[in-house]
Parts: structure tokens; sequence; C-alpha cells
């Protein structure tokens, strides 16, 4: 008779028998595995890896993260170090590169080589299954491709009037004058916004508190403990899930009466209900649960990051009043003259002061701070020196364009506002390719950059044309106990503009 395989409860008599001497046997053989794995990474090919940047053995990693934050953690590393360092995290090796000379690999390797799904995996909860993350590459990049058809400039056309409708109904309703906090004010209007050209018209009309709600749980759902623990039984966890399946109720119900009744609108919505795939899942067309989880991927991509850029872009030009401000003003008084009170994509697309205030507000205040990548094979990174660095596989990657916007070699002066920096003939941002990385760079750009841009010069233009701001605080610094960063809390003073 073969000899039965032992369990967990059968093990004892490889083990001490006193539980003190049990728990220093097993603790030392996890720092064992540890050192070992710490070892095979950082004696991986012929190459020399990264500085390791830890203090502390074992916890000094995982104490500059939790305590320090990513910002201070980079501008140790980065003044200690330089262009790149490795941060041991429990069991994973954190490597930061910093600047656009380290960044190339990060930014163009492909899939195959550079991987989002192992370090962005905690967002199916969120998002659902069978959605972005929780799928294989072609299956993602056929549902991009749904995203990118719904932005295409014709369809863009389109909800550029809903933006304009949105944005003059919003401030038709504030008075004379008043006090405003730019965060709260641009997160409300943009929820509404992103409501009638995203999420459809009947989620506008119909139902907008309850699904602002439920977004609002699973936002809420989004912890720094969800990173490492998605699954963890908590309270925030358990309403996350609750309000993700009731938005799958909301929009199922949608999506099967235009599909029953043939209606169709000019929307987000619409592209996903219409959507097929082509190369895999036998060319089946797209079903709820996939429709619902893409809904919430695109509102989570959008929203915050567009609220929080418009609210920095005001802040930053009210705060800039007799230089880029003016010149905003004045651009739009131009265009005026010019067109009339009309406000299209093409009349958008002229607004190039505009456009590079806002570029400006992005770069000193990117929402992000660090972009996440899971090496899957190993690659050298150089940095500007000349310094070769072998990144081993396994490494979780990390770049950072909060910091990196700020490195006084890549943007001049780069604490100061100065929009200009990205005109002719300075273009600092074009100097070296992944300088400028507010919206990422490479093979995982942001798809809706151009319905960002259109989003918040919408804004901003009804707001230039009717009224005068002044800061009654300090430009507040960002707050980076949040997810997405931005800005804390401001008090605006806002004076309509009287009639001629």
């Amino acid at each position: 008779m073969a000899e039965p395989v032992k369990t967990g409860a059968d093990l004892g008599p490889f083990l001490p028998s006193d539980p003190q001497q049990q728990l220093v046997l097993i603790t030392f053989l996890t720092v064992l595995c540890v050192l070992f794995g710490r070892y095979l990474a950082n004696t991986v090919g012929n190459g020399e890896t990264p500085p390791v940047f830890e203090g502390l053995p074992f916890i000094g990693g995982l104490l500059k993260f939790t305590r320090d934050k990513p910002m201070k953690l980079m501008q140790d590393g980065y003044t200690k170090f330089g262009e790149a360092f490795t941060v041991p995290v429990v069991n994973k090796r954190i490597t930061f590169l910093i600047g656009p000379d380290v960044a190339p690999h990060f930014f163009k390797a492909p899939d195959d080589e550079m991987s989002q799904t192992e370090v962005y995996s905690f967002n199916v909860p969120t998002f659902g299954p069978g959605v972005v993350y929780d799928v294989d590459q072609k299956v993602r990049t056929e549902q991009f491709r749904w995203f990118t058809e719904a932005l295409k400039k014709e369809r863009m056309k389109m909800y550029v009037p809903q933006f304009v409708m949105e944005a003059e109904q919003y401030f038709a309703n504030w008075g004379d004058e008043g006090v405003v906090d730019f965060k709260e004010e641009f997160s409300n209007l943009i929820t509404k916004t992103a409501a009638r050209t995203l999420l459809g018209r009947e989620v506008r009309e119909q139902c907008l508190e309850e699904v602002t709600d439920l977004l609002h749980d699973l936002d809420e759902g989004m912890l720094p403990v969800s990173v490492m623990f998605p699954y963890l039984p908590i309270p925030a966890h358990f309403k996350r899930d609750k309000a993700r399946k009731r938005l799958r109720d909301i929009f199922g119900r949608i999506i099967r009466a235009r599909r029953a009744s043939g209606h169709r609108e000019e929307d987000c919505l619409q592209q996903f209900i219409d959507a097929r795939y082509q190369k895999v899942n036998g060319g089946r067309e797209s079903n709820e649960e996939e429709i619902t989880g893409l809904l919430i991927a695109v509102l989570f991509a959008g929203q915050h990051t567009s609220s929080i850029t418009t609210s920095w872009t005001g802040l930053r030009m009210v705060a800039d009043k007799g230089n880029s401000y003016a010149k905003a003003k004045e651009e739009q008084r131009q265009i005026m003259s010019k067109h009339g009170q009309d406000l299209d994509m093409e009349v958008l697309g002229s607004m190039e002061v505009l456009h590079r205030n806002i570029t400006e507000a992005l770069r000193m205040n990117p929402p992000l701070v660090l972009l996440l990548r899971y090496a899957k094979q190993p690659f050298t990174a150089t940095t500007s020196t000349g310094k070769q660095y072998l990144i081993p596989k396994g490494d979780v990657v990390a770049a950072s364009p909060n910091f990196s916007h700020l490195l006084p070699q890549v943007f001049s002066e780069p604490d100061r506002y100065d929009p200009e920096r990205f005109a002719p003939p300075r273009e600092e941002d074009k100097v070296k390719p992944f300088s400028f990385i507010g919206f990422g760079g490479g093979r995982h750009g942001c798809l809706g950059s151009n319905f960002a841009y259109l989003q918040i010069k919408t804004i901003w233009s009804v707001l230039l044309r009717n009224f005068d701001f002044e800061l009654l605080d300090p430009v507040p610094e960002p707050d980076y106990n949040s997810m997405v960063i931005g800005p804390k809390k401001c008090r605006v003073k806002y004076m309509r503009k009287k009639l001629a």
C-alpha cells in the first residue's frame, strides 16, 4: 500500500514540539526564501541591477511606501541613487525609472514584455468580470478598439454641443458673485457631462443621482489596501460589490430597451451596444456584463482626471492672473469677434493659448502619481549619463509623471507655471521623447486625451466669457492621500460679468 500523503496536520514529527520554536523555524525559513528570491533577482543575467533603496531590512521598503508616501520616497531615492533604484516591498521589488532617458522601454514595449495586467488586476472587482484586466491581451485590444470608435472625430463633434449645454446650464445656476471650491464644482459638472456623453441620456435624465451615489461607493471601495487585497472582506468592499451589481441592473435595463426598440443615441454606451468582436469570442456582440464594466472603466479613467485637471487649470491660471489668465481671456475675445458665441469642435481646436494652459497645469499636477508595469522579460535601462542597469524579470516597474515633470533638466524652472514652455520655438516637451507623460505615452497613451481637452476647453471657455475670478487662498498643495491626486480645498471668488 502506498504511503499516505501527509497534510499540514501530519507534519508534527518534522517540526519542533515547542510552539515558540516552531514560530522561530517558520520565520527563519520565510526570511531565507525572501533572501534567496532577492538574490536571484539581483544576480539575473550578467548585468548590474539598480541599487536597492530599503533602509531597515525587510520592512524598510514597506515603511517608505506607507509612511513617506510615493513623492518623498522618490525624492529620497532619486537624490541618493539617481534615475533608477529598486525598493523591496514585502515579497515584491518595485523598480523606479525616473525621467525620459530611462523611460523608453517602459512606454514602448509590447504587453508580452511589459504588462499592465499583473499590476492593475486589483481593479477587477470594480470593473467586473470579462473586461479590461480580467481578460487576455487579445480580448482587451478589441474592447479598447470599441472605445476608440466611440472617440472618432465624427462622434466627438456630436459630444461638444452636449458639453456646452451642460456647462451653460450648470453655471447659469451660479449667482452674480459667490465663493466656490473648484474641485467640488467641476466634479459635479463633469459627472453630468460624462453621464450624457458616456453613460447615456437615460442615466442623465432618469437616474443620475442614484448612479452617482453608486459610482461613489465604487470609488470608496478602491482603497490603498485594495491594491494588495482587492477581495478583503471589509465594509468598503461589500458596498463596492453591491454597487457594482446594482449598476449592472441599471445598465442592463437600458441596454435591453435600446436593443428591443432599435432606438439609438449618440453616446459611448451606444457604441458599446453596437460593438462586436472581430478576431476573438466567435465574433459575438458585446453582452450586458461587458458593457457595464467598460462604462465603469471609461468613467474611472476620465471623470476624476478631467475634473481634477479642470480644477488645476483654473487655480494655476487665476494665480497667474496678469499673464496666462489674461492671455486666455484675450484669446476668447478674439475668437468671439470672429465666430460669435459659437463653441464647436473647430473653434475649440483653435484655442492654442487655453490648450497650453491646460497642458502646463497637467505637467505640474498630473492626477496619477505612479504608472505601473510588470516586467515579463528582463530589459536594460540607460540613464542620462550612459549608465546601464538590468531590470530583472518579475519586477514591478514604476514611472511617475508627477516627479519626472519637475526635473529641472527636463523642464526649465519646473516649479513655475509657464504655459509658453510648450509653444514654439521652446517646446520643451519635445526635446526628448517621454518628457511629458501627463497622458501616459507609447503603447498605452490615454485614449481619451482629445475628449478631455475638448471637455476642459468647453468649460473654461464658458467661464472666461462670463465670469472673473479671484483666489481667496494660496494655490493649494496636492492631496497625496488620494488615489487620484487633486488639489486640497481652496476658496475661489467668482464675479459674473455685467452685460455691456
